[in-house]
This record gives C-alpha cells, structure tokens and sequence, in this order.
C-alpha cells in the first residue's frame, strides 16, 4: 500500500470510529429521553446528533431552499440515494419534523432495525401485497395526517456510479391517495464523500438542494409516469451540473 493511500484508510478508519461512537452515545440518549417526553420534545437533540455524525465524518453541509418549497407543509420528500449517511444529512438541515418510509427488511436488523421502528418510521413490504401495503398506507397517513413529513428514497437502493437511477413509482401512487404534496430532495457532493462500493470517507462539501413544494392532484396512470420523470430530472439536475463542475477544473 503506498503512503497516500495508507494515510487515507487511516483517516476513514478515524473517521468512522468517531462518528459511530458519537452515534452510539447520543442516539441512546435521545432513545431514553424520547420515550419519557415524547420524540417531537427530543428532536431538536436528534438534529443535533444528525450534524454532528456528518461532521464528524469528514464532510461539511451546505443547503438550499428554492423559494416556492413551503416549510410548513406536510409531505412526501423525495430523495436520492448515494450512501448510508443520507438521512442523516436530510434530517440535519430539513426544517420540518419527518421520518422515513423503509424496505421492512431493515427493520430486522439487529439494533438498527429496533432503532427504526423506535423512531417511528414506516416500513414498506419487501413483497409487494396487499395487506402489506394496507397496513403501509395507513401507517403512512397516521403519519401525515399526524404533521410527520415522509422521507423516500425511490430508486430503491444506493447509487454505484454517482448518477440518479429510475424512480420507483410507489411513492407518487402513495402521495396521489393520500393527498399530499411532493418536494424533490436533492443531495449532491455525496458521492465524491463516500460510495457504496467502497469504506473510505474522503473529504467533501454536500449540498442540500430543496426544491419547490409540488401539488400532484389526482393524475392517471400516463400522468403519473410523467410526474415521476419530471421530479427525477429535478433532482438530477443539480448533481448533472456538479458533475459538469468537476469535470472543468
């Protein structure tokens, strides 16, 4: 191994040692504190938690609000997926309280899969039927209607070259039904920081990007195809042109 590259491995191994055990101590805490006063009194120490990991990983957070996405508004907020580290950047500049909708899978992992459903998060059945999906959308519009914004990764998994893959179209059939709006989420910078192919953590600034608050209405089928190639490409965008970026200099 050459001294770059040895000197890089040393730096992740750091990395990830202080993150996870800043992530170990505190999510306990909030965990404790959040079943004596409620998870909505202990968020504020969630976010706190949620910086702090990502800082404490090597990467620094920038953000971006389009001036037509509305704050106040309970939604489904669409995400694109690079490493694991993403809910932690989302929810660390996400003005809203949320949780996540995720694969039930998740939820059986040991420790993390117990922290999941702890925080009140939603799962979606690996096995598409239907009372598993009944038993989704009512958790889902629990949440909702409870002012809990949803946080959805579409492409149903992480990124292994950088760019944005199809969007799956539960999500948009969800937000038609339970009549609530969309915001694309865009987090650019991620890939250059850390990918699913690899355990280093390289240094790196990862911008936030939210876009404007979109009202779906009642599409159709055509319809909501469409939907869900247009709030792709405006999540796409801004990586596209980071990209570009990258490429000139």
């Amino acid at each position: 191994m050459n001294p770059g590259r040895a000197l890089s491995v040393a730096r992740s191994s750091l990395l990830w040692a202080l993150s996870l055990l800043h992530f170990g101590v505190v999510c306990t805490l909030v965990v404790a504190l959040g079943g004596l006063f409620g998870q909505r009194r202990v968020d504020p120490l969630l976010r706190w938690m949620c910086r702090n990991v990502v800082w404490l990983a090597g990467a620094r957070l920038r953000v971006r609000y389009a001036p037509g996405f509305d704050r106040t508004r309970t939604c489904f907020l669409v995400v694109n997926h690079t490493n694991l580290f993403d809910p932690f950047v989302v929810y660390s500049v996400l003005p809203q309280f949320a949780r996540g909708l995720g694969l039930g899978s998740h939820f059986k992992v040991p420790v993390y899969g117990w922290l999941m459903g702890r925080f009140g998060n939603v799962p979606v059945p690996d096995r598409r039927t239907a009372q598993g999906l009944k038993r989704t959308y009512r958790l889902a519009r629990q949440a909702l209607d409870g002012g809990i914004s949803l946080i959805v990764f579409p492409e149903g998994g992480r990124t292994l070259d950088g760019s944005i893959g199809p969007f799956e179209d539960g999500v948009f059939r969800m937000a038609r039904q339970l009549r609530y709006p969309i915001v694309p989420v865009t987090v650019a910078g991620a890939y250059r920081w850390k990918r699913k192919t690899s355990r280093l953590l390289r240094p790196a600034t990862v911008t936030v990007h939210f876009h404007d608050t979109l009202e779906i209405g009642q599409p159709d089928r055509e319809e909501l195809r469409r939907l869900s190639e247009r709030v792709r490409a405006i999540v796409a965008a801004p990586v596209q042109v980071e990209g570009e970026n990258q490429g000139a200099q």
